[in-house]
Parts: C-alpha cells; structure tokens; sequence
C-alpha cells in the first residue's frame, strides 16, 4: 500500500528558506511532532536496503541532495549539501541494523525550523518478493513555525520514497 499523499513538493534549498534563521522570542516552545511516510515497491527487501542502506547513499535517492560528505567515523557523520549549494545539513548516525534493513540518524544542524530531530528508515520484506520503505521522524518545530515545518519535512520524505519507488516499480 503506497502511502504517499499529494502535496506540495518543497527542495530542501526551499524548505530551508523556512528555517535559515530561528527566532527564539521567549514564547513557549512548540509541542514535538512526528511524521510517517511509506511506500511499497516491487523489489526485495536486501534489494532496496544495497540502494537506501549506506549512510551516504541518500545523495542517490534524494532528489534535492546534490552531496553527501561522510567522515568515516563511528559513528558516521554526514554532511548533505543541496543541488544548488544554497543548504547544507549534518546529521549523524546513532543506530543501525544490518539484520532489519534500518538505520537511525539525528540533526546536528539543519536549515530547517527544528530541533531534537531523529528519524529512522527502515526495508521491510513483504510477500512476494516486495518491500515496503518506512521513514519515520520526531522533532520539536520552532514556535510559530509548526506548519513550515512539517511541510518542510513532508516534501523531504515524499520526494525521496517516491524516487526510491520510481526506481523500482509499484
């Protein structure tokens, strides 16, 4: 079952338009939020994970990610720099499960209108020879920023799972 909605697609050169600066008012913070997105493909499960599951292959699968610099350490920090180098993102890995096709990262900076951001990625094999892709994410918005945010992060995930379903068929 595809779960991916119609919305307006944001780059991340855009969605981070929204956050380049982050006002701290006084206000009380913004509640934490959590997004979801999957999508099924017609490939299996260890197929999927030899595309999405190394740390800097996302540059391969999202769109708006033009770069990917990793550090090599443990654990493995990534630098994600956007096609038209107006954005750039560090993120770092904080768990990850060959076994179950997952891995865990957080933000250590970001562009977007968010902290405490962590999300997880995970192939699971389906009947069939298919797989469904889960991204799942937790982050505080900035106040006042809630629907930037979550639109920001909305337009991420669904344009890197629908590349990955592109790539391999409903």
């Amino acid at each position: 079952m595809t779960r991916i909605f119609c919305r307006p697609r944001l780059s991340m050169a855009s969605a981070a338009m929204f956050g380049t600066v982050l006002l701290h008012s006084g206000a009380a913070s913004a509640a934490a939020a959590t997004i979801s997105r999957s999508v099924d493909v017609k490939a299996p499960a260890r197929d999927v994970w030899s595309l999405i599951g190394p740390f800097c292959a996302i540059k391969d699968w999202l769109p708006p990610v033009g770069q990917c610099i990793e550090d090599g350490k443990a654990p493995s920090t990534r630098i994600l720099v956007t096609k038209d180098g107006k954005a750039a993102f560090v993120e770092t890995q904080v768990a990850r499960n060959e076994a179950e096709y997952s891995y865990s990262y957080k933000f250590l900076t970001s562009p977007l209108p968010v902290s405490n951001y962590t999300a997880t990625i995970k192939v699971t094999a389906k009947a069939n020879g298919a797989s469904t892709i889960t991204w799942n994410g937790s982050y505080t918005p900035a106040p006042r920023q809630e629907k930037a945010a979550s639109e920001a992060l909305l337009g991420v995930y669904e344009a890197g799972l629908a590349e990955i379903q592109a790539r391999f068929g409903k």
